[in-house]
């Protein structure tokens, strides 16, 4: 009841002053696992996916924001917990390792999972290699991937400065499913970079980013 409270709330407020334009909503799976995988341009975008999303889309997040002090620090750890947030150790040196163990949970649950192959926020606009985690993630849970596209949401929230107010944009696309884009035979490690790069290919389709060559 919370989270459905909290998600009305923020959703009346991103219509108002964001006035996003939002395709492709019916790709996403009513039911069962789902993984949405996105490209990350700015801090809001774990907060805009989940509130356009007719499924509680869980992410991963720092740490920090369960354990601030003082009135800030209980309103965050009391928001990211009710979002469904799952958080993960920065310095944990098996931290990877975990957040995909975690993600892999929420998907044998049926949930959804939200998932940033580039790994970070792009700081030039273009739309980084994806890592195979998500492509592990789809193959070993059995979950359709559906391809997301934001664009402007680096207008709203650019790094290091304040919050401003500008029209958004989110494209859901064709879900992805790991059984069928797989040739039998492929050895593992080929077939976590053919589909990771399908992804790829699908988000820079819809967002029109250039490709970084790194």
């Amino acid at each position: 009841m919370t989270y459905r409270f909290l998600k009305l709330i923020l959703s009346i407020l991103v219509l108002v002053l964001l006035r996003p334009r939002v395709t492709g909503l019916h790709n996403i799976p009513k039911r069962g696992a789902v993984i949405l995988a996105s490209n990350h341009l700015s801090f809001i975008d774990s907060l805009l996916i989940p509130i356009m999303a007719p499924r509680h889309v869980a992410f991963l997040a720092k740490a920090e924001y369960w354990t601030g002090k003082g009135i800030k620090g209980r309103f965050s750890r009391w928001f990211f917990t009710k979002m469904g947030d799952i958080p993960v150790q920065r310095d944990d040196p098996r931290a990877g390792q975990r957040s995909l163990e975690d993600a892999l949970a929420v998907l044998q649950r049926g949930g959804a999972f939200g998932i940033y192959p580039e790994g970070t926020r792009s700081r030039d606009g273009k739309l980084h290699k994806g890592h195979t985690g998500v492509a592990w993630l789809a193959l070993t849970g059995k979950a359709p991937v559906v391809p997301v596209a934001l664009l402007g949401t680096d207008k709203v929230k650019p790094i290091g400065k304040m919050p401003r107010f500008a029209r958004v944009e989110l494209h859901f696309g064709v879900p992805i499913d790991p059984s069928r884009q797989i040739a039998a035979g492929t050895k593992p490690a080929q077939a976590r970079r053919e589909l990771t790069e399908q992804v790829m290919q699908s988000i820079q389709a819809m967002s029109g980013q250039e490709r970084a060559d790194d």
